[in-house]
Parts: C-alpha cells; structure tokens; sequence
C-alpha cells in the first residue's frame, strides 16, 4: 500500500512538472498618471527557475522602490494537477513627461522570454489652486459651459485634503446635483498627490436631451478630523471635531443642434464581415465598429431585413472613457445572417453632426454580396414531369418478423414471502405519494441553440427551430417554442 502511495504521488509530481504553465507578463497599475506620481511596473515570471534582468533605470528615470515575491498555485483540473510557481519584480518610477517602458527579457528555466513594452501617458492636474493652509477643498469644474444637444459633458469635483491630516472617520461625500441630465457612465475616479494635498478626482460624463439653462447645484463633503485637544466619551483615544464644506456651482448652456444627425461628434465607422461564400444554413458574421470623439448614447444600429435570411445580432458594446479632457466612445455590434440561398446585406448610411465645425459627415456601412453554396449532406432532389417530387435514397426493406418462443420456469416460493413482498410493495407506494415530485427543468433556450446549430443541415424540423431561436433572441415575441419538442430535439444530441 505504501508503496503504491509513493507511485502515485512521484506521478502526481511528474504531471505537475509536465503541466507547469511558463510565461512571462508584464503589467502597471496605471498607464496615464499625473505628473509627480508613481508608476508600479510588475513583471510576473510563471515557472521554476527565474532570472530577471537588472533594471537600474528606467528610460533615464530612476528606480524609487523595488521588491520581489513568489507565490505557488497548485490545481487540479479534470483529474490533472496544475502546478503555477509565479515570481513578481515590482518596480516603482516617477515618469514626468510620456514614454514607453521598454521589453525586457527574462529567463524563465534557461529559456528566454520578452515582454511588452508599455506606453506611459503623463498629463497634468486639472485641479483649482488652493489657497493658504486649508485643511480639505472641494472645487467642482466643467470641460465646457456651452454644449449642445447630445453633446456630452464632463464634470469634475476635486477634493483636496491636507497630508497632514488626521481624519478619523470615512468622509461623507454628496455628489452634485446632476438630474437635468442623462449620466452617460459611472463616474471615474483618480487619486494623486499634488503639493501638500492629496487629490481625489470624481469625473462624471453626462448629456443634455433638451436645450436650455441649466444649474449643476455644489457637491458638499463632510470631514471628521481628531481633535487632540479633547477625548472621547470613554476616554480612550481623541474626540471627533467635524467639517463640512461645499463646492462652487456650475452654470451650463444647452445650445439646439444646428443640423438633424444621427449621432454628435467626430466619428468613423468601420465593418468587417468574415466569409462572402458559404455553406447553405451556416452564419455570416458581421461586426461594425463605429469610434471617436463624442457620446453615442440613445443611438440604435437599424435592423436588417432580409427575405429568406434569418438574421440575429448581439446587444451593442458601448464603452466610454476620457482621453484629453474629452470623451472617447466605442460603439461595436455584431450580426449573424443565416440563409440557404444567396441574398445581400444592404448598404446602411448614418450622419453625424461635428460640433466643432458645424458640419455634417456621412458614415456608411458598404453594401455586402454573399454566395451561399448548397451543402453536401442535403439530399439531393429531382422533380418529375408529373410533379411527383424523387430522391437518390435507395429503397430500404423491411425485415420480416422473427418469432422467439421464450420458456419461462417457475419454481415454487413459500407463502409467506409472497405476503412480505406485497406488504413492501404497499409501503413503498404509500411513501411515493410524500416524495415531491421534481419537473424536469427544460433546457435554456440559449444553451439549445448552440447544441442543435450544429446540426441544422440535418433535418428541417431542427433547421426551423434554430430559425425561431435566433428570431426569438433577436426580438421577436411573437415566437412561440414548443419546449417539449425542443427537449426531444436537444436530447437526440446529448
């Protein structure tokens, strides 16, 4: 027994040295920093034995900290262990104008490995000056006071509090009134330290729907410092002495568009379709990627539709963020056409009004041809002249039955265990009627889509059904699926 625990883990320990992932990555905590702040650089080697370069500097800039550590992750993933033995270099530097942190290469088991070099944006604090010694600040800025509809806004409140400040409680922060607006995103937060305080930024990115004067009312933040002078009511330790302060309010105008657009800003739309001939049932996939400066926000890609084609598209990804004191979206949606003859994506055109300029620009997704081929496994069919529909299947028989006489012997079995049998019989229905009865959960529509699109080609009852997932999915609620004769399908395939 002993020795076959001894087999067992030797082999355990060589499928762990087999499995062991080796790679090498390298990451910071920030790639746009303020200047004056530090960057972290961890350079992260997975494997056995780890030599990392030596780093002195860093384009030019001096090394203000480093340190190292491993840690070892043991898994086991159907049935194999996985063995991760991670080594991390920290290094922290203080850029002061925009670089681009070198490759470096690390031997991770004698085998050399490079990681990414990484661009560092530094940009400086936006932050109002704070006068004399105050203790905290709480100043609140605009990127723009004049704005148009569907123009976005940045708004930005800037707490200020001292280093030296001993706060011994959370700090209590309202934000400021926002509601005659539509709030784009969460808002953004960064920490720096400028001077003597420490920064804390709140960005908030936000629209206006309708024209007008509008009034942002001030954020107000509330701060318990000790108060060394006085302790608290039990007498261990020093008492609270509260403060509060508010921000400045803000005055916007709403300026009317110029012009009617489909969207407002600098934009540019790309699309990318993955095949111009395909199989007879198979998907033709689409994304289009529509990115610049601006906000997207109530904008809805048109639906396509096509005859004889059934088409299926995800939700839109939007994602917003700042870059230079001004909001960048990305809008990216994908389509998935199914059909079993040719057919054509259709040229969509949308305009966009440019703010700066006053000007309005075309975007167009182009006008797409896709050949559809008919596939090998549909059975090919020739119709008569009499319109009798024929196939190339040849002609199966029918095997005749073939009777068995089975015997069957029966021995004789005392009274008494035919009497028991019964009695336990009797309970254990009696007992059935307590047990609750457990429907079987029907299966996910979406789950049943990705096992029955394999195999549309088929059969044209699972080729219909598909269709009417994929309708479904996209919107249509005036489909209605069997789920009983789903079930049957899905468990064919299972």
């Amino acid at each position: 027994m002993k020795k076959a625990l001894l087999q067992i883990l030797a082999m355990g320990y060589i499928l762990s040295s087999m499995l062991l992932a080796i790679g090498v990555n390298a990451t910071v905590d920030r790639t746009e920093v303020v200047r004056g702040n530090p960057v972290t650089l961890d350079i992260k080697a997975t494997g056995g034995s780890v030599e990392f370069p030596t780093i002195s500097t860093i384009d030019g800039l001096a090394i203000i900290g480093t340190s190292t550590s491993s840690s070892k992750n043991i898994s086991i993933i159907n049935g194999s262990v996985k063995s991760e033995l991670t080594t991390s270099k920290i290094i922290q530097f203080m850029p002061q104008k925009d670089m681009t942190i070198p490759s470096y290469v690390v031997k991770v088991d004698g085998k050399e490995y490079k990681t990414n070099p990484i661009d560092i944006k530094v940009v400086k604090s936006n932050v109002p000056a704070t006068k004399g010694n105050a203790l905290f600040t709480l100043k609140m800025k605009a990127n723009r006071l004049k704005v148009k509809v569907g123009e976005p806004l940045i708004v930005t409140v800037y707490f200020a509090l001292g280093k030296d400040a001993q706060v011994s409680q959370n700090v209590e922060y309202n934000k400021p009134d926002l509601s005659a607006f539509v709030k784009l995103k969460d808002a953004v937060q960064r920490a720096y330290i400028k001077g003597n305080y420490h920064i804390q930024e709140l960005q908030y990115v936000v629209t206006a729907q309708k024209e007008g004067n509008f009034t942002i009312a001030p954020a107000d933040v509330k701060v318990g410092v000790e108060d060394t002078t006085k302790r608290d009511f039990f007498g261990m330790g020093f008492a609270t002495k509260w403060y509060e302060t508010s921000s400045n309010k803000l005055h916007i105008e709403v300026l009317p568009q110029t012009k009617n657009a489909d969207m407002v800003g600098e934009f540019k739309i790309t699309s990318k379709i993955d095949k111009k001939e395909v199989k007879a049932n198979k998907p033709v996939n689409l994304t289009v990627k529509i990115e610049g400066y601006g906000t997207l926000d109530g904008f809805e890609f048109p639906k396509y539709d096509i005859d004889g084609v059934t088409v299926y598209s995800d939700d839109a990804k939007v994602d917003t963020k700042i870059v230079n004191n001004r909001v960048h979206t990305t809008y990216t949606k994908s389509f998935a056409f199914i059909s079993n003859r040719d057919f054509k994506i259709p040229k969509c055109t949308f305009s966009a009004l440019d703010s700066k300029t006053d000007t309005l620009t075309t975007l167009s997704v182009p006008k797409y041809n896709i050949e559809v081929k008919k596939s090998k496994n549909i059975v090919a069919m020739a119709t008569s002249n009499n319109g009798i529909v024929q196939t190339n299947q040849s002609k199966t028989t029918t095997p005749k039955d073939v009777v068995v006489k089975k015997i069957v012997r029966v021995k004789n079995v005392a009274w008494w265990m035919l009497a028991l049998a019964f009695l336990a019989g009797m309970l254990v229905m009696y007992m059935v009627r307590f047990i609750p009865k457990r429907e079987p959960k029907p299966y996910k529509e979406s789950e049943a889509l990705k096992i029955l699109y394999g195999h549309i080609s088929e059969d044209e009852k699972i080729e219909e059904m598909v269709r009417k997932l994929y309708a479904k999915k996209a919107g249509d609620k005036s489909i209605e699926i069997d789920k009983k004769e789903l079930k049957e399908m899905v468990e064919k395939f299972l």
